[in-house]
């Protein structure tokens, strides 16, 4: 599929190219995982040809990146917890949802910050972001940074390695899988965590609940006690 996309990319105009780049960057968010990034750095070998030119294919990658990032913050804003009521998601509880919204509160900025880098993850980045409220325009700006900076090192190694931009492209493959593999385990460390946690909680109420019991009981043991021991006298 990729090899047919690369000759497609070299047999269309220049304007061809530059809405190609608006919509692969703008679906990757949406339907994640997609080789876009691979397919931009493709599209630099066109800026180093000559063929493009840097600053038109920068700004349109950079608006298809934004605008699929804040679609994907939108549907998490609107729709929110009722995620929790889809067949698909039973099994996501709203304490669990409230829990990642405390966290991203706490942390999503600054994840935001590092969505272009994070491969695999943007969707998931941009959708919990509205799911927790953050600021829609401290978002639009960090996620216009990360875009901005992520795409201009992906145009310019694609110019720089001209006809070698399948190196690029077997480094970014590597990079994904292990950013991916890290955060895959980050997650369930914090599910893990987050279950063992629930469970303790849970056994406290119950050990609370059995000692209440307990102290309720005690008073009337000793009235019993007390009943008995005026009756015989």
């Amino acid at each position: 599929m990729l090899e047919t996309l690369v000759t497609y990319l070299q047999s269309i105009p220049p304007e061809g190219v530059l809405l190609f780049a608006l919509g692969i960057t703008f679906l990757e968010n949406i339907f994640p995982p997609s080789p876009s990034d691979t397919l931009l750095v493709f599209c630099g070998t066109l800026v180093g040809l000559g063929t493009l030119g840097f600053l038109p294919l920068w700004i349109v990658a950079t608006v298809g990146s934004v605008a699929g990032f804040l679609t994907m913050y939108f549907v998490g804003r609107f729709l929110g917890k009722h995620i929790t009521q889809w067949r698909i998601f039973r099994f996501i509880s709203e304490d669990a949802l409230e829990q990642v919204e405390r966290w991203f509160q706490r942390y999503g900025y600054w994840l935001i910050v590092a969505n272009r880098f994070l491969s695999g993850t943007r969707a998931v980045i941009s959708f919990f972001a509205g799911v927790s409220r953050l600021r829609f325009d401290i978002t639009l700006v960090l996620s216009s940074i990360s875009s901005l900076i992520w795409n201009a090192l992906l145009i310019y190694a694609g110019a720089l390695f001209g006809e070698n931009w399948q190196t690029i492209a077997m480094y970014l493959e590597i990079y994904g899988k292990t950013i991916t593999s890290i955060i895959a385990l980050l997650v369930v460390i914090w599910v893990v965590r987050w279950i063992y946690l629930q469970s303790r909680e849970k056994q406290v109420k119950e050990d609370t609940s059995t000692d209440s019991e307990e102290s309720r009981s005690l008073p009337d043991d000793g009235k019993e006690s007390s009943d008995k021991e005026s009756s015989v006298a």
